[in-house]
């Protein structure tokens, strides 16, 4: 799924995180982001194949740039330390929820979701969840979702979210900035003959939840072009 080369790299750039080491390694960088793209073709592959309404994408669509921008930043390290992307319906600037591919050495993950949307999609989110509460719990209670998510998302507010009832049975769903299931995985299960079929049933897990959230998104653009 993913070649070992990709890691020395990433594991190399963490040690030397400055602009002299990057431009003297230059061909380094870019024999890792090739290998890195052609792993992440297979990702947009197999992402497809289970749920096609991502749409015909290529790496250019999906993966982020290593650049880091730093403007605002504390940490004025030039370069991320790990390679990504996300693949959803229009790529990586996509509003509707994906599947995202990380590659970091010891920190490594398969997610997805819609991580920290802005206010119109998370509205319509939250709304969808609140028509339909029974249906996204019996999809994030279901047993193989919570053992290979088992944690289900971070951030929440402390109180309701404007516009849905306080009393509401299932608030606390409604509390979450973000919808995004995350599953860590060490280097060895994304290195090697068994990655694609292990890194595949992820995103077999995923493909309900993100179908269920996209509804609710698309769902809200149907009305406002209405």
């Amino acid at each position: 799924m993913v070649d070992p080369f990709v890691f020395d790299f990433l594991s190399q750039l963490k040690a030397n995180n400055n602009r002299d080491w990057f431009n003297d390694n230059k061909a380094f960088y870019m024999e890792a982001k090739a290998s890195f793209e052609q792993s992440m073709q297979h990702f947009i592959d197999m992402v497809y194949a289970v749920d096609p309404s991502v749409g015909v994408l290529t790496p250019k669509d999906c993966v982020f740039r290593i650049y880091r921008d730093t403007r605002f930043a504390k940490d004025k390290s030039p370069y991320k330390t790990n390679m990504g992307g996300f693949v959803a319906k229009g790529g990586r600037k996509s509003s509707l929820a994906g599947y995202y591919l990380h590659v970091e050495p010891g920190a490594s993950m398969v997610a997805g979701g819609s991580y920290c949307p802005p206010a119109d999609v998370l509205k319509a989110i939250r709304k969808e969840i609140y028509n339909f509460a029974d249906e996204y719990k019996a999809i994030i209670h279901d047993e193989k979702f919570t053992r290979v998510f088992p944690q289900l998302f971070e951030d929440k507010l402390k109180r309701p979210p404007k516009g849905f009832p306080k009393d509401f049975e299932d608030i606390d769903l409604l509390k979450y900035k973000s919808f995004a299931p995350l599953h860590f995985a060490s280097d060895s299960e994304l290195i090697g003959e068994k990655a694609s079929a292990h890194v595949r049933s992820i995103i077999e897990v995923l493909e309900p939840h993100n179908s269920f959230i996209n509804r609710g998104i698309l769902a809200e653009e149907d009305e406002i072009v209405l």
